[in-house]
This record gives C-alpha cells, structure tokens and sequence, in this order.
C-alpha cells in the first residue's frame, strides 16, 4: 500500500527535502528527526491518482494552489511595491503558471520522487501536467508542516526574483498573444487571426504544429509548436519581435 513508508523511501524523501536546501532552522529539524507524520504528508504530496484513487496528492495540491497565491503576493509586496495593482496580477500569474510549477518540478527532479500507476506511466502527455501538480501538491505540504508561508517564501523567493527580472524586462515573451491583440486593437485593426496546420503525428515534436498569424487578411510570421498554444504563442512572439525591431510598438 502507498500509504506504508519503508525506510528506503524515507530516506529517499529525506535526501529529497534536503535537496531544496530551504534555509530554516525548524525545517531542517523536522528532516533531521524523519519525523513520520511530516513524512507521511510529503510521500502523499508524490502519489498520482492513478495509483491511490484515495491517498494521492490531489487535496494538497488544492491546498498548495492557494498557498502559493498568497506566497507570490507577499513576494511581490517585498519586492516590487512600486508596481500596480494591476502589474502585480500580471507578474504573480507569471510566476504561479502551470509553465512555473512544471519547470521548477523539472529543476529540483520531483518526477523522481512520483508514484504513478500504469496508466499515468504509459502516457508521456501527461507528464509535465504530473510534474506541475506534485509541485504545487509539495508546496502545499511544506506549508502544513507550520501553517506558515514563511518556508516557502525562504524557498522561493530567491527562484522568484531571477523569474520576475526577467519577465518584467520583456513581458511581451511571456504574454505575446495578448500584446499582439492589444496591438491590433490601438490601431483599430480586427483581431489577429490564427491558422494551424498539424505536420507531423509525433508526440512531443517540437515542430509538430505550424501557426501562420494574419492581420488584415496578410500573413505576417509564422512560427512551430509542439501543441496548438504553443505554436500560436511562439508565432505571436515572433510577430511582437519583428514590430518592436521596425519601432512599431
């Protein structure tokens, strides 16, 4: 049963704890002393529904979702209080994304902490999304060790403040199809239109889709993706790009 930890997995989600390298004093104690009801909580943040339709981490992922909202605004307010209310919602779903949570999952490895079932094993689209919600389902379980966001914001911010530079030196990379429609929309254009083309059946092709944009009936970029978003977001990028070069934004 999932909800028996052996030793070995105990000091596999030890090491693992220790790996996020999380500078607080009581968190460190608490894995020092493998403390088995702290345990407990962690192993279920790692187990997939399809392995335990009743122990799995999909409750502390409920919990983690919020927990990391509150966590990213207390970040925000730290360090960012010149910014609108308005650039903060902007910056805090950047660095709540699913696209956040897959890509520090993928960071600290969880996916070699997950327990998945047959199903979940088999099904390589499925992976990221897994990955994203564990993390979130671990972030939960680090904040029900104290009922504080205090350890995930000595966990996070540092990964934060490098993401938020970023975003906030070029939003347009991270939310191109909404410039791009806001764009339109100054020059009282009608709204890009997007065409797909799928052009090859591999899962996980890079360049399985192709999106050309057209505004005004002219086909202005053309860019690739692996599903439909994302060929349409890299081709809305590309566009933003070319017009920021011609000094049109």
């Amino acid at each position: 049963m999932t909800n028996i930890i052996n030793t070995k997995r105990i000091n596999q989600i030890t090491t693992f704890l220790k790996s996020l390298n999380i500078k607080s004093k009581r968190f460190s104690e608490i894995i020092e002393t493998q403390n088995i009801s702290v345990i407990q909580d962690f192993n279920q943040a790692f187990i997939h529904s399809s392995e335990d339709k009743i122990i799995n981490y999909e409750k502390l992922e409920f919990f983690g979702d919020a927990v990391l909202r509150l966590a990213a605004s207390n970040f925000i307010e730290k360090k960012y209080p010149q910014l609108s209310v308005g650039e903060r919602s902007e910056l805090r779903a950047q660095i709540v994304s699913d696209e956040w949570l897959t890509k520090l999952g993928r960071k600290i490895e969880i996916d070699k902490l997950i327990i998945k079932g047959p199903k979940a094993l088999g099904d390589e689209n499925s992976k990221n999304t897994i990955i994203g919600e564990a993390t979130e389902a671990l972030i939960g379980a680090v904040y029900k060790c104290f009922n504080s966001i205090q350890e995930i914001n000595l966990w996070l911010d540092n990964i934060w403040e490098e993401d938020s530079e970023q975003f906030l030196k070029a939003p347009y990379k991270y939310k191109s199809k909404t410039v791009l429609q806001e764009w339109c929309q100054s020059k009282g254009f009608d709204l890009p239109v997007y065409k797909i083309m799928e052009v090859s059946k591999k899962n996980g092709d890079l360049k399985r889709f192709s999106c050309d944009i057209f505004i005004e009936g002219l086909k202005e970029s053309s860019a690739f993706g692996k599903s439909h978003k994302q060929a349409e977001t890299n081709a809305a990028r590309v566009l933003i790009e070319k017009f920021i070069t011609k000094g049109k934004i």
